[in-house]
């Protein structure tokens, strides 16, 4: 099984993006009057993509899934999912087999013998069917786990555009009833998340001037 498999309920696992709102010691940066225009370099401290704006917007969901981790992520858990779904069908065509046969032995038996033999082989289905469930939980945890892991580690890039833009704050974009599309910086930290994180397992892709 992979080291991080997939995921579950975005919202459920945004990790406090509904809000960033940076420590004193964080203050944002006192947005000049020359650095009123995005996607220009707006002087020292600020870089080429960073809208200036005192509230940012971003959508969490796309951000994961969008990354090079997320989309690392995605293919691990269709893998496994895959893998466990071969491997229902099989179990399953297994169990239909051997009670196919103890139907057919049924009228060979003492009624007694039949129905300690039914007992046994319900209790074999049951247990089957919450071993197969368990492993579908694992994979599920495991996809959870990468999701909080990425959160975490997006953190410290999302808290640097804040400071980049002179923004206060950053809302989870589907709760702001009307914004303009320029304070949504979810492709700006998409592009910087991979450049720093890269899939989550090879690292970063090498820059030219690496």
């Amino acid at each position: 099984m992979a080291s991080y498999l997939p995921f579950q309920n975005f919202k459920a696992l945004t990790l406090g993006l509904a809000l960033f709102a940076l420590a004193a010691g964080n203050a944002p940066v006192q947005a000049q009057q020359s650095r009123t225009t995005a996607g220009l370099d707006l002087g020292e401290g600020v870089q080429l993509g960073a809208p200036q704006s005192g509230v940012l917007t971003i959508q969490p969901e796309r951000m994961f899934s969008e990354s090079a981790f997320g989309k690392r992520v995605a293919q691990e858990i269709e893998a496994e999912g895959a893998v466990l779904t071969a491997e229902n069908r099989i179990i399953e065509a297994e169990l239909r087999a051997e009670e196919q046969d103890l139907t057919l032995r049924r009228s060979t038996m003492g009624a007694s013998a039949f129905r300690a033999l039914a007992d046994a082989f319900d209790r074999k289905v049951q247990d089957t069917r919450t071993n197969q469930d368990q492993k579908l939980r694992e994979i599920n945890q495991l996809g959870e786990e990468a999701r909080r892991e990425f959160f975490a580690a997006s953190l410290p890039i999302l808290e640097q555009i804040m400071r980049e833009s002179g923004a206060g704050a950053i809302l989870d974009h589907s709760t702001v009833f009307l914004s303009a599309d320029s304070v949504d910086i979810t492709a700006l930290a998409i592009d910087r998340i991979d450049k720093v994180l890269g899939d989550g397992l090879t690292g970063a892709e090498p820059t030219e001037e690496e």
